[in-house]
């Protein structure tokens, strides 16, 4: 059974860190019950949910994305690029441990945030952003290189973090909105899409994916690709530059 590292949102969450977008006001009620439904999305389709501990005092700790990434039976740990953020890397470094996967880590003066990486095959694309330098990705590359993976290095700087501007779908086409992309043709296969919260998609498996719901031209686009698109609103997140990338981390078997 594929479980999913969650942890629910702090009664913070309005004060986290923005870069690329205003602040405007987030509703921590609504943003729970976003949560919730976001949660029960995965555990409908049969997903075990692992809730890390609490982070009531760490704003930004609901979006567990940034904070370990998956490489089949490897977790990296990452470190945050933001130094408000490190409160929140002891917890899910915790929760990893007790999943009994093995860990390896991302060392000073690196910074890595799983934002940045996007996994396409055994090709890892890793975006150097304002939160991930290039000794955090030098570190990555010598981490997934005995493992069988490459690693790309992609520029980032009209959004917070690489999957803020492009995620894949099951077949690997890299799909973004343009004007938030720094470079499409970094990408073998790139389709634009014609909204922004429509950048980001989690795929549960080969023919279906989950994205925001407020998108529904780019939904019907990856329908008309043949794809069956689940939606779950994520409006409070989204005020924040997260996604429904951000709020998971899926550990498959």
């Amino acid at each position: 059974m594929p479980r999913l590292l969650v942890r629910r949102p702090s009664p913070l969450l309005a004060g986290g860190e923005l870069t690329h977008l205003d602040r405007v006001p987030v509703d921590p009620g609504l943003a729970q019950r976003q949560w919730e439904h976001y949660v029960d999305v995965f555990r409908g389709r049969g997903w075990e949910i692992v809730e890390v501990e609490r982070a009531d005092a760490q704003p930004d700790g609901v979006f567990v994305e940034d904070a370990v990434v998956m490489f089949g039976d490897l977790a990296v740990l990452c470190r945050a690029g933001a130094v408000s953020r490190r409160g929140e890397s002891a917890s899910v470094e915790a929760a990893v441990a007790a999943s009994g996967v093995s860990a390896a880590r991302i060392e000073e003066p690196g910074t890595l945030d799983g934002g940045d990486v996007l996994k396409i095959g055994r090709t890892v694309y890793v975006g150097a952003s304002s939160r991930t330098n290039a000794d955090g990705i030098a570190q990555l590359r010598d981490l997934l290189a005995p493992r069988g993976w490459t690693v790309v290095e992609v520029p980032v700087t009209k959004v917070l973090h690489l999957k803020s501007g492009v995620t894949a779908l099951p077949d690997g086409t890299v799909v973004g909105f343009a004007p938030l992309v720094d470079d499409v043709a970094v990408f073998p296969a790139f389709l634009r899409i014609p909204e922004e919260h429509g950048t980001a998609v989690v795929v549960l498996d080969e023919s279906t994916v989950l994205m925001s719901a407020d998108a529904p031209r780019t939904a019907e686009l990856y329908r008309s690709r043949g794809l069956v698109v689940l939606t779950t609103p994520v409006t409070e997140f989204e005020k924040l530059e997260g996604c429904v990338t951000c709020l998971s981390v899926r550990m498959r078997d």
